[in-house]
């Protein structure tokens, strides 16, 4: 490929509209142009990465037994309504009709779609267990779409499904899968962690997301210091010391604490001179069809994914004012649960206090010395919060740190949630009717691009793994007039070729400095320098893009030695754990 016959529109300058750095250089780079909010148009030389990173996952996927098809991305709501998730999966769905009237939306998952081809096509438990996978073209209206690739509203996804005759080969499927995305981002050069997560809108009864590690990702990681856990911070739970008070701890009677214009947690602390851990904070939160008390420690926060599923809700959200003001009596931030008429629900951090501080259910009025049973009755206790950097492995008990990373893939075991609601059953060999077990694989391409871009970059641009690079080789050419560099730029370009190495020729007739900074700009792994001064004494110039120096390497060694820099640099990124294989 030549340079002059390719489209590569670079940008010298940063764009306005790019938060991160993947971002501005994805658009720098000429890979990316926006077309409207959270969409994308994918340049050419974007495409060529998105494509290796494609041909990656079909390799793993195929050598892990899945079978590759392709559903519609238009989905009919009446699937959607069998499986219950029409108004469950929320605002992100984009929801239509056609001309007819009928309800569809365009597909951000296809749990669905899978599930209805599996029930009309596999009824014995021979056909069983299988695997299919797809690349497709996945829309989600995201609320806030941003960072480019990273947040988008439509963009490019891997899914797969498996079905199988039990929990062992559902288990045995789920592994597999999980092995296969170790070699899929260990091939595309990404340091990354499997972590524990909440499976969300998708369902089921446990996943794992695989997250790339970065400083400027979107979510945080909770990992031990010193076993192998690992989650993301919604999903990281939390290791409850069982405790009972100390016996010469006496219960002291309750008092009233006139707090004027005292309603947060920092100004009701400071006002009474007490530690937030001496608080307990109650929030009236509506679950579905329900007004329910939550009960958090001052300190804590509330996980409102940990109590939507503690509450087995499909939806909750923080009451409004009118609706605190009615089952409190009071405005916002003097709500406590003495005296509620509401079902109370507590994090299990409150379960051991003792003459704790409450609001208490008047303006400006707190309670002092409030005490679990004699006071007010809590009807469940749960892990409803956020874990802190004071808290311990919920494993092993050691210390934690925090971390932030990217999500790239995302694998769940769906169990029958699907199977049993849209009625996907098989024979087994007695001849009953059982629903298969499911699970299923996410990984999002676009994503695994601008992963790999955060990574790996500097002041001059990108600098791709070579499994993903746009082209693996560039050939510069410093003075394309002079005959002799011409030539000999032509020669090395037509043998790596041949040698079916991804190179482009860079037969532009500009300036050296534009060319070399356009080649660092793009990332490509590996430039050979032709000038007239290396020429002369039978010499090209290599080097690396993630390496500093340059070598200089005779003409009629070029070619082999380009070949084992490659094989090298293909090393750093092949799986080498046995596990994995």
């Amino acid at each position: 490929m030549k340079f002059s016959e390719f489209f590569i529109p670079t940008y010298r300058e940063i764009p306005s509209e790019a938060e991160i750095v993947s971002h501005q250089l994805m658009l720098r780079a000429g890979m990316i142009r926006k077309l409207t909010s959270g969409i994308y148009t994918i340049l050419p030389i974007g495409l060529k990465c998105i494509r290796k990173i494609e041909g990656i996952i079909r390799e793993e996927m195929n050598r892990a037994g899945a079978i590759e098809l392709l559903m519609p991305a238009v989905q009919p709501a009446e699937l959607w309504k069998e499986s219950g998730r029409w108004d469950y999966y929320g605002r992100e769905l984009l929801r239509f009709k056609d001309r007819h009237g009928h309800e569809a939306c365009l597909g951000p998952t296809h749990e669905e779609i899978i599930t209805d081809l599996v029930r009309n096509e596999i009824h014995s438990y021979r056909q069983l267990p299988v695997n299919f996978y797809q690349i497709q073209t996945k829309f989600r209206d995201e609320t806030r779409p941003r960072f480019g690739m990273m947040r988008c509203r439509e963009f490019i996804m891997k899914d797969a499904y498996s079905f199988d005759t039990d929990e062992d080969g559902a288990n045995h499927s789920y592994e597999k899968m999980k092995r296969a995305y170790y070699r899929i981002f260990k091939r595309c050069g990404l340091d990354f962690r499997a972590v524990e997560a909440d499976s969300g809108t998708i369902g089921g009864s446990y996943s794992h997301e695989f997250m790339v590690l970065s400083d400027t990702g979107e979510d945080q990681i909770v990992a031990c210091s010193s076993c192998n856990y690992a989650a993301n911070l919604e999903k990281a739970e939390i290791k409850t010391e069982e405790t009972t008070p100390a016996p010469d701890i006496q219960l002291a009677p309750i008092e009233e604490i006139a707090t004027p214009n005292a309603k947060t947690i920092e100004e009701v602390t400071t006002f009474l001179g007490i530690p937030p851990n001496r608080l307990v904070k109650t929030l009236i939160v509506r679950s579905d069809e329900e007004t329910v008390a939550v009960l958090i420690r001052g300190d804590h926060e509330l996980n409102e994914i940990k109590l939507k599923n503690f509450l087995d809700a499909k939806e909750i959200e923080l009451a409004d004012e009118k609706t605190v003001m009615d089952i409190t009596n009071a405005p916002v931030g003097f709500a406590g649960p003495v005296g509620l008429k509401v079902r109370i629900v507590a994090d299990m951090a409150v379960k051991n206090m003792v003459n704790f501080v409450t609001g208490g259910n008047k303006k400006d009025l707190h309670l002092k010395n409030v005490n679990l049973e004699r006071d007010f009755h809590v009807d469940r206790f749960g892990d409803l919060r956020f874990i802190t950097p004071e808290d311990k492995c919920p494993r092993c008990g050691k210390e934690i740190r925090f971390l932030r990373g990217i999500e790239v893939g995302h694998i769940f075991k769906l169990g029958t949630k699907y199977s049993e609601a849209m009625k996907a059953v098989f024979l087994d060999e007695e001849g009953n009717e059982r629903p298969c077990i499911m699970g299923c694989y996410g990984i999002g391409v676009g994503r695994c691009l601008s992963a790999a871009i955060e990574q790996n970059n500097d002041e001059d641009g990108i600098i791709l793994p070579v499994s993903i690079a746009p082209f693996e080789v560039i050939v510069l050419p410093l003075q394309i007039h002079d005959p002799s560099v011409s030539k000999a730029a032509k020669t090395i370009y037509e043998e790596l070729n041949k040698e079916g190495i991804d190179v482009i020729f860079d037969d532009r007739d500009e300036r050296p400095g534009v060319k070399f900074k356009d080649a660092d700009l793009i990332g490509i792994p590996v430039r050979i320098t032709v000038g007239v001064r290396g020429i002369k004494k039978g010499e090209v110039e290599v080097k690396l893009r993630n390496e500093k120096e340059t070598k200089t390497v005779p003409v009629d060694r070029c070619s082999s030695f380009i070949k084992e820099t490659l094989n090298n640099l293909y090393h750093e990124v092949s799986p080498i754990n046995p596990e994995l294989l």
